[in-house]
């Protein structure tokens, strides 16, 4: 996938909307993609596949000629202010929901026409290497033999539906036109696995490092990085998950009933996929507390050796503080003055000192090997 709104990005695009704008009002951005229009025509015994960019002329004359056909176009890229002004003429759509679709940044929903058309959209998402959740906007309108497919990108996890629609025995060719419509968006949900899979194995990392002897650099970081695409995931799928309810309360005359029991499959994906969701945002929750807690137990080790240093030096430096005080030996009229540390001037004072400090040591050594505070007990 290529350009991809993120939370920040659609609070910027937020702020830089005119107040005041006219609704219906079309608006491409400044570094979206030049379009790209491709067509797959098929029924169950034909099947066309060709690209008509810079040809939107001659792909009009197509549809015109062969009502017969079922047909799908895919549009990639919105640069092109023209064009997409024509598409909405050509194809009859609401300039409000084809503002919807070059805002780019909308949640998954349904809506339909008077004529019982629909307008859908799904986010597309993926896992990208740079540990980020990566989603794109899709959006569907149905029509009688046709379905027209909006996106912003040239790349998108469509392509095993495309290879499904070239098979002769697909079973696609031989459904209606609303059953591509499900399809898309059952490819749009299956993706969302892969990306829920990528997830988990770099929460399982995530947690190994925690335990690792030599932990990667700003650990905390990506455990919190990933916390918030979690979280972003569980807002992008909620509303498809909603979506797929609403589509399935529709009337028999905009979603037959044969094809509403794909829609309730799709809905348990959704609920699985959620669940996922949930579980990884609570195993992300455990896994911040289990990093905190074992920070604070690296702590105490380090506090545990540093107390046990300063507790071996401490009657050290009080013997040593103790003789370094400046007595006077005799009152300098040779008279000796016996209570002021006559042992200084013992020819073996200075080695019976450093005895007691080195009897001092080993005692409190063996004292607290014996607590276990030298062992890991």
């Amino acid at each position: 996938m290529g350009y991809t709104v993120t939370d920040r990005e659609a609070t910027r695009q937020a702020r830089e909307q005119q107040v005041g704008q006219r609704p219906g009002t079309l608006n491409v951005r400044e570094e979206a993609m030049k379009p790209r229009l491709f067509l797959m025509a098929y029924d169950e015994n034909t099947f066309i596949e060709e690209e008509y960019t810079d040809r939107y002329d001659e792909l009009l004359v197509w549809l015109r000629d062969h009502p017969e056909l079922k047909h799908w176009i895919d549009v990639r890229g919105y640069g092109d202010l023209a064009l997409m002004e024509q598409l909405m003429h050509d194809f009859g759509l609401h300039p409000l929901q084809m503002e919807d679709v070059l805002n780019d940044y909308q949640r998954a929903k349904v809506e339909v026409f008077d004529d019982h058309r629909l307008f859908m959209v799904s986010r597309m998402t993926d896992f990208t290497r740079n540990l980020e959740i990566d989603d794109d906007q899709l959006s569907l309108f149905t029509g009688p033999n046709y379905v027209l497919s909006f996106q912003d990108d040239y790349d998108d996890c469509l392509d095993s539906l495309r290879t499904r629609i070239r098979s002769n025995f697909s079973t696609l060719r031989r459904r209606p036109m609303l059953y591509l419509a499900y399809a898309l968006t059952d490819v749009v949900l299956d993706h969302y696995y892969p990306t829920m899979a990528a997830i988990g194995d770099y929460i399982e990392e995530l947690e190994e490092a925690i335990f690792a002897d030599k932990r990667p650099r700003r650990l905390l970081n990506r455990i919190l990085r990933i916390k918030k695409d979690v979280v972003r995931f569980r807002r992008l799928v909620y509303p498809e998950r909603d979506k797929i309810a609403e589509i399935l309360r529709l009337p028999d005359e905009v979603m037959p009933e044969e094809l509403k029991i794909f829609y309730r499959d799709a809905y348990d994906h959704a609920i699985q996929a959620l669940d996922l969701a949930e579980s990884y945002r609570d195993n992300i929750s455990s896994l911040t507390d289990l990093y905190l807690s074992d920070q604070g137990n690296r702590m105490n080790e380090v506090m545990k050796v540093l107390t046990i240093i300063s507790t071996i030096f401490i009657p050290l430096s009080f013997v040593v503080g103790l003789y370094g005080m400046n007595f006077q030996h005799d009152d300098g009229h040779g008279h000796v003055l016996p209570l002021n540390m006559p042992e200084l001037y013992k020819p073996w004072g200075y080695p019976m000192v450093l005895g007691l400090m080195f009897i001092v040591v080993m005692i409190q050594l063996v004292y607290f090997y014996r607590k276990g505070w030298l062992t890991n007990r």
